[in-house]
Formats: structure tokens, sequence, C-alpha cells
């Protein structure tokens, strides 16, 4: 499969109970669609769940919800909190802007690899940065493949942000797609000048990302 970037339509999706598409192209190939889904759901709800500051030491606990399929380690003082469009959301007592999210959502494509290589997601979604108002500056740190559970194709992302809401940032994203279904996860730390990400966060943080997996059937 090629993975030059397509040109991009204008949509608007909403997803779960109905699907509105607006085409200025008579023609939308079912890769174009599903990976504009995919820059919709990270881009318009992970602004949402953004501006995170994990704390120099915590300690990580297994969650894993059987119902959607899916597993990672959290830090266990964070509290479960509802919150409108997350299957999952976990917030720092007392400092809710200490978070990281999990959103599962249909598709139409039954392997990652049918959105692009890691590299053409990730350049579609530096993209997706720029094209912001509030963004300053936005810098790809990284984009990488590794196998989950049973083979599973994982791509995982990192990236900075400097925005006029919140400073600079910096931001990791993990997804697979099983079962016709889109799993992402997104977690955001603080990485100003006066108070960069320090060593031992981002070894948690990393331990966080990389431990997003389908959860293993019984």
């Amino acid at each position: 499969m090629s993975s030059s970037p397509s040109t991009l339509i204008s949509f608007s999706v909403q997803t779960k109970k109905k699907t509105v598409v607006e085409l200025s192209s008579l023609r939308l190939s079912k890769r174009e669609l599903c990976f504009s889904s995919f820059v919709l759901i990270l881009n318009g709800l992970y602004p949402k769940l953004s501006k995170a500051s994990l704390p120099e030491e915590m300690e990580l606990q297994r969650y894993t919800d059987s119902n959607e399929g899916f597993t990672l380690l959290r830090p266990s003082s964070w509290i479960k909190v509802d919150k409108a469009g997350a299957t999952v959301l976990f917030e720092e007592a007392n400092k809710g802007t200490n978070n990281l999210g999990v959103v599962v959502n249909p598709v139409r494509v039954a392997s990652l690899g049918e959105f692009g290589t890691p590299q053409f997601v990730a350049d579609k979604l530096i993209q997706a940065e720029k094209r912001k108002e509030s963004t300053i500056d936005t810098e790809l740190i990284g984009a990488s493949e590794r196998s989950g559970h049973g083979g599973l194709k994982v791509y995982e992302f990192e990236y900075k942000v400097d925005s006029s809401r919140g400073g600079l940032k910096r931001i990791f994203s993990a997804a697979f797609v099983a079962s016709k279904k889109l799993y992402l996860l997104n977690i955001t730390h603080s990485d100003k000048p006066e108070s960069p990400l320090d060593t031992h966060t981002r070894m948690m943080l990393e331990e966080v990302l990389h431990s997003f997996d389908a959860a293993p059937t019984t």
C-alpha cells in the first residue's frame, strides 16, 4: 500500500449512532474515510483530555476493560471519572488536568495498516495539529510500530505541541485496530522550559504507553 499523503476532503463525523459525511469530491476511498475518522478522534476529543502533568513518582496498576477488550497500566492513585466521548478517563485527585484517556470507536478496516504506515499517520496528525488556531508550533519526536497481544499491530507516536492554551506539551499516543474497532490511548504532559519533562516521569509515561494492548480473551 502506498504511504503517500492523500488529499483531505471536508467532512464531519458523529460516532456511535450516526455518521454524516459531507463530500467536496465525488470520490472518497474507504482508506480516506477511515483515516479521516482517525484524525477526527485524535484531534477532536483528545484536546479535551490534554494538559496532563504526571507526578514524578507514581505506582502503576493494571486496568482491563473486558467489555471493550483493552488493557493498560495506569497510576494507581488516579481516579476514574466519567467524560463524554471517552471510553475511560483517569485523573489525578484534585488535579484533573493530569489525566490519560482511551477512546474506542467502530471502523470499517480490519487492520491498522490500512490507515497507512506509522510515519504516514504521524504526518497527518502533525498537519492536523498545525491547523488548530491555538497551535504555535509542533514537532514530531517519533513514530514507531510494535507487536501487541497475538501479533497485533500497534502504532505509537510522540510529539511536542506549543499551544496558546497550556504552553509546551509532550504528547504520547498509541493506537491499534481489533475486531473492527479503533482503540486510541492519549497522554499529555507539560514540558515547559521552566519545568521540563524529567527522565523518571518520561520512563513512567513510556511504560503506560507500551502497556496499551488488546485484552487477552479467556
